[in-house]
């Protein structure tokens, strides 16, 4: 990966600077519209359109979201099967995993019942649709036309329609290699316009809390907070329990020896509230722990796209506490249904912050349209929950590497040991060793472009 110490380290510190006053700023948002909310709660009611509106940015995004990241992880996932061993157990460990993840986050979400009891529908939001089921929902999935699926409003039909595209590039080989480049140029500028649209955040924040807390009162703050705390928790027991468990049992290494490894790059993820921040030094240190180069070249990459065991968990756990708020709660079915299309939609959204409010929006939007307008209530807490996702999404990508690299034998235990015990530290200047490594068994359809904000703006790729 050709990277430019200097120029990327200004990046990235502009960019953290940015992400701070967003961050600082729906916090401040979010406390004045709780305020509001309870000091004078019919002036607030009024301002539930402002939270709609964002909600309605959101969801305009939602289609070419849920496009973009499909086609390029189905063309992904071939590629990067077709290097071996290495890529054939990264891609099913990934798929393993993120199924893993996003089951637990339907049995805590069962578990905990967020939401209910706040009954945000019959105050702020109205229903938008009627759930659809049997015949028609399975017409419904076939667009009158290939090009009619973005403007339908049905995500299924996009979803089909990326379907068909990616595995349609694939049969297409080597000439298809221009058009996905071009859907990932798509892609970056997709990702650009919802940067621009969650800026607009603390305004949607301030609306939704203040209408909410004006039709609820106090109850609906608590029960937010129950789904912060109860997610944290989650991540938080699956990083050292079901991470750490498999990471003790495989490689003998200590999951909170690896964390500590990892320190500087967990604070920058905190820092950006997005783990791709952290991805090139990722690389760096994977390598420098003792991981192959290939091993590390595939799994890395790779997994940013679809290793988000912190995402995954966010998307039911959202989806639960939204229904739930609305007084209109998933059966089993639907959890069902919802957990097999995230599985399929949730990969990719892990590359810019906000991805993954759009894929929950999509995802209820496919399943129960009458839920989607109740994104706006959780706009006040994404960002709380951003740091733990990509926090969870990190860990998950580094533990992965070691997995990866016992299981195909290409992993030094003696390095492992001596780095993990602080016998060879990890040198700053070891950052720009990573230039280019791997380029004879890395497929370059798995690279990952990581946009830093600023003029100095560019795309690096880790092949």
């Amino acid at each position: 990966m050709a990277v430019t110490p200097g120029t990327t380290k200004r990046g990235m510190l502009r960019r953290i600077d940015r992400n701070h006053y967003l961050y600082i700023a729906v916090i401040v948002a979010v406390a004045a519209g709780a305020i509001l909310g309870l000091a004078a709660p019919e002036f607030a009611k009024t301002l539930d359109p402002v939270g709609k509106g964002f909600v309605a940015l959101i969801k305009m995004m939602i289609a070419p979201v849920i496009f973009c990241t499909i086609v390029i992880g189905v063309g992904s996932i071939a590629k990067a099967a077709t290097v071996g061993k290495i890529g054939g157990l990264a891609i099913g460990y990934f798929l393993i995993m993120s199924t893993f993840a996003l089951g637990i986050g339907l049995v805590v979400g069962n578990l905990l019942h967020p939401g209910t009891g706040l009954n945000i529908a019959t105050s702020t939001y109205q229903a938008v649709g009627e759930p659809v089921s049997g015949t028609d929902f399975i017409l419904g999935i076939i667009p009158a036309t290939l090009f009619s699926s973005f403007t339908s409003g049905s995500i299924l039909q996009v979803l089909l329609v990326a379907l068909l595209v990616g595995f349609a590039l694939q049969g297409l080989g080597e000439k298809g290699t221009s058009i996905l480049e071009a859907v990932k140029k798509l892609q970056a500028l997709v990702f650009r316009i919802l940067s621009m649209v969650l800026w607009l955040a603390p305004i949607g924040a301030f609306g939704a809390i203040a209408a909410v807390v004006g039709n609820t009162g106090a109850g609906a703050l608590l029960s937010l907070a129950t789904l912060l705390v109860g997610f944290y928790i989650t991540c938080a027991v699956f990083i050292i329990v079901i991470l750490g468990t498999m990471l003790r049992l495989v490689t003998g290494v200590n999951i909170f020896s690896l964390m500590k490894y990892l320190g500087r790059e967990y604070l920058l993820i905190v820092g950006t509230s997005s783990s791709e921040a952290a991805l090139p030094r990722l690389i760096s240190k994977m390598e420098h722990l003792g991981v192959s180069k290939s091993v590390v070249g595939i799994t890395v990459p790779t997994g940013y796209s679809f290793n988000l065991d912190g995402t995954a968990i966010y998307l039911t756990m959202a989806s639960l506490f939204i229904a739930n708020a609305m007084g209109k709660p998933l059966e089993i079915g639907a959890q069902i249904g919802l957990l097999a299309f995230m599985i399929i939609a949730s990969k990719g959204a892990a590359g810019v912050t906000g991805a993954g409010l759009a894929t929950l929006a999509g995802g209820l939007q496919t399943y129960r349209p009458d839920l989607v307008n109740g994104v706006g209530v959780i706009v006040g807490i994404d960002r709380f929950m951003s740091e733990a996702r990509a926090v969870t999404n990190f860990t998950g990508n580094a533990v992965a590497t070691l997995l990866i690299g016992r299981w195909t034998r290409q992993i030094d235990t003696a390095q492992v040991r001596a780095v993990l015990s602080g016998e060879r530290p990890y040198q700053e200047s070891m950052l720009a060793d990573t230039d280019g490594h791997g380029t004879d068994t890395v497929p370059t359809t798995a690279a990952i472009t990581v946009i830093v904000e600023g003029p100095e703006r560019e795309s690096v790729k880790n092949r």
